[in-house]
């Protein structure tokens, strides 16, 4: 113990963690960190490198090159740059998941990267999400959640984010993307997705926006014994 809380929350693409750990992170006034913003402005990177981002030592030898930053606006959010730019928007695009799904499929690159995102959780009461949090980066964390949905639960919700951003993908598209991110990320030699073993499962498949917020609220109150009042 350190004297902070960690939050450690897993689960597959599309099932909400990143809108979820940013309210807790509000509600309970804990620092959201999305560690995978992290892989997927390295993803990008690789893109726009036009590297061949399956190969390890490629990646390898473009990573102490670049300037990969985690910075706060005003609102509390978490911004990600790249050598100075802000790539928060682009890192969001179809593409570059795949991207950073490959790249975060290397063991010397997760080895690179873990210490910054352990850093956070050294110095502050964090929530974090990703896909080993609970397994590899923060083993030791307070509490360690799951949260997943069905495929086609989570396409839906990709879609309408998509949409919102102006995109014209098909469902038939972003579930098959869905899909084949789930096989990457589960088959992978490198800290693979899995439920942590002392980790609590919700399944937000049925649940609105709202009941799958209240849910998690429940958790935290229930398994750290803190109130958002208390905690902020």
């Amino acid at each position: 113990m350190n004297g902070y809380y960690a939050i450690a929350i897993d689960g597959p693409s599309g099932a909400g963690k990143s809108t979820m750990a940013r309210r807790l992170a509000a509600a309970f006034g804990f620092l959201y960190v999305d560690t995978g913003a992290i892989y997927r402005t390295l993803g990008l990177a690789c893109h726009e490198a036009g590297i061949d981002r399956k190969n390890e030592d490629t990646v390898m030898e473009l990573l102490p090159t670049l300037d990969i930053a985690i910075r706060y606006n005003e609102q509390g959010e978490q911004c990600m740059f790249l050598n100075g730019r802000d790539v928060s928007r682009e890192i969001r695009l179809p593409e570059i998941s795949l991207c950073a799904s490959d790249v975060s499929s290397h063991q010397r690159v997760r080895s690179f990267l873990l210490d910054m995102q352990r850093r956070f959780a050294r110095e502050n009461n964090v929530i974090m999400d990703g896909r080993d949090i609970g397994t590899v980066v923060l083993p030791d964390a307070e509490l360690k959640i799951f949260l997943t949905a069905s495929p086609e639960a989570r396409a839906r919700r990709r879609l309408n984010e998509l949409k919102e951003k102006g995109s014209d993908q098909s469902f038939e598209a972003v579930l098959h993307d869905m899909i084949r991110r789930d096989e990457q990320d589960t088959t992978r030699a490198a800290a693979p997705l899995k439920k942590a073993e002392d980790a609590v499962e919700l399944d937000s498949s049925d649940l609105s926006f709202e009941e799958t917020f209240a849910r998690l609220c429940e958790i935290v109150i229930t398994k750290l014994a803190v109130s958002p009042e208390e905690a902020l």
